[in-house]
């Protein structure tokens, strides 16, 4: 490596503080980054991979975190040492940071084009036309369709991977030299994924960009690093080419981390079981409304025509690129958002209800957010988090007899229960979308909508929560409505899978046969996307 790295990290720690007690989150970590190279961290949840990264942005919280030791060399110049005034000139500029979960990075009360015009007004940027026509290319340079269309979108208007594609565009504006990826693609189906890749490495090739990149799926890893560094507990493990590290790893942990993957197959769907929840010929349009009166000019069919049925004891899945429609079907489903159709769940009608007769109901259907922080309350504990459902639907419960009930939801989760006291900003993204499961289990629903429930999950992990689920539908017959674009968990879980795109169903099946020998072009295309990135870390050492 040369003697004068873009980044230079030297023996860094990170500190939490809460009350009395301090702990390690990062415990000396090194690392060098060349303009041009790509350094990929990967491990487990908790392991330190973001609070590495946002050490070097100085977006910890401070007191509550701290750098007992370390430097971060950027440049030359020491990050841990710079003032206010040197930070808000680096960051957005030299160096950009797309996070784990955009909803909670985007402003909800700002449209799109106006959150990404700021990043270039703030650093230079003038004319409003000339900065309109750039939010323009940066939107189309990313992926999403008709980027006119989306200028007066809100966040929440959006599908979670279009969020996170408007992160990047706002963190690609200024073309800095280091462009610090926090699970970026996690949002993302995998068409799309490769989509992005290639626009990261082709952006690089052009600006020599440099790029930290933390994820916890290994084929990314494969397909976008040129070292790999594996963290455990706070500590590097491992490091170094990402060839030699894949085919050739060294220590236990990452050996054990390339083997981990979700297996089995789900049992198949009992058609003779009780149906829980049904929907027919649903749609959910959303108007666009254009000019001073705010007319409605068109829709976005968001949903066209969907009919599904979920059984007792069925996983059915749910696939298709980002936008496809497949969150707002679920939402629609739990009566969440508004639609046209009948939808029947227990065997009552419920399209026509008011919120205080479906709120009886609500215990016993439940969902699991794509974004765990964005969904859980920063001030309120875990326990008070978890809780939350038994204290409404259940007021007769003692606050012992909650207590208990948080505590086992917790461990069923691989949580421990004597953290349920802490707060959500001190766990990972993966341990964060444990608590969101648990909150959801606490109260024993009969239909769970799980909303891309492992895309924040290393792994290992992925693979515990698949078991996890599998266990909980096995002994109290739930009923999941699985909405995911990694191919591999839908095959672990779902008994039956629908393929949307544009709102509409492609192609509809048990997941045996669409896996076995799909019919649609747009399904084998999505298919072999998602093969290939599995295929990138085939072949490794599984021992």
């Amino acid at each position: 490596m040369s003697a004068e790295p873009l980044l230079d990290v030297r023996n860094l720690s990170v500190a939490f503080r809460s009350g009395q007690n301090e702990t390690l989150a990062v415990d000396g970590v090194s690392f060098r980054l060349e303009r041009g190279r790509t350094l990929a961290l990967v491990g487990e949840s908790g392991s330190g991979k973001s609070a590495t990264a946002l050490s070097i942005v100085r977006l910890l919280p401070y007191p509550a975190a701290l750098h007992p030791s370390g430097e971060i060399l950027f440049k030359g110049d020491d990050l841990l040492k710079a003032n206010a005034a040197k930070l808000q000139s680096v960051r957005g500029a030299d160096i950009t940071m797309v996070f784990q979960e955009p909803m909670t990075s985007l402003n909800p009360l700002h449209t799109v084009e106006r959150q990404i015009a700021e990043m270039l007004r703030l650093h230079g940027a003038r004319g409003a036309a000339a900065v309109r026509a750039l939010v323009i290319a940066l939107l189309e340079e990313v992926g999403i369709p008709s980027p006119e269309t989306r200028l007066d979108s809100y966040p929440h208007q959006l599908s979670g991977g279009q969020r996170q594609r408007v992160m990047i565009a706002m963190a690609l504006a200024n073309r800095p030299d280091l462009f610090i990826a926090d699970e970026p693609t996690t949002a993302l189906d995998v068409t799309v994924q490769a989509q992005i890749l290639k626009l990261l490495k082709d952006l690089q090739a052009k600006l020599g960009m440099a790029m930290l990149f933390i994820t916890h799926d290994l084929g990314i890893v494969r397909r976008i690093a040129d070292e790999v560094a594996v963290m455990q507990r706070g500590k590097i493990v491992e490091a170094g080419p990402v060839g030699s590290v894949f085919e050739r790893p060294q220590h236990r942990y990452t050996r054990a981390l390339l083997a981990a993957e979700p297996k089995g197959a789900p049992p198949p769907a009992d058609a003779t079981a009780p149906t829980v929840v049904t929907a027919d010929n649903l749609r959910v349009w959303f108007p666009i409304k254009r000019g001073f009166l705010r007319r409605t000019v068109g829709y976005i069919k968001a949903v066209d025509g969907v009919s599904v049925t979920v059984r007792e004891g069925q996983t059915l899945g749910v696939v298709g690129e980002s936008g496809s429609g497949k969150t707002t079907l679920a939402l629609a489903i739990l009566r969440l958002i508004r639609s046209q159709g009948p939808i029947v769940f227990l065997g009552q009608r419920v399209d026509g209800l008011r919120w205080k007769a479906m709120r009886p109901l609500r215990r016993d259907m439940q969902i699991v957010f794509q974004d765990p922080y964005g969904s859980l309350s920063p001030r309120l504990s875990v326990a008070e988090i978890v809780e939350e459902g038994l204290s409404v639907q259940n007021r007769g419960l003692s606050y012992a007899a909650r207590r208990e009930v948080v505590a086992r939801a917790l461990a069923d989760t691989g949580l421990d229960p004597r953290d349920m006291d802490r707060y959500p900003h001190e766990f990972s993204g993966g341990q964060r979308q444990r608590i969101a499961v648990a909150r959801a289990m606490a109260l024993e629903p009969k239909f769970v909508v799980l909303d891309e429930p492992t895309s924040a999950l290393d792994m290992s992990v992925q693979a515990q929560i698949v078991d996890l689920l599998r266990d909980l539908q096995k002994r109290h017959g739930l009923a999941y409505l699985f909405i995911s674009h990694d191919l591999k968990v839908v095959r672990a879980l779902a008994s039956d899978i629908i393929v949307l795109r544009q709102g509409k169903i492609v192609e509809a099946g048990t997941a045996a046969e669409i896996f076995h020998e799909p019919r649609t072009d747009y399904t084998k295309a999505l298919f072999s996307a998602a093969f290939r990135l599995e295929a990138d870390v085939s072949g490794v050492v599984s021992q």
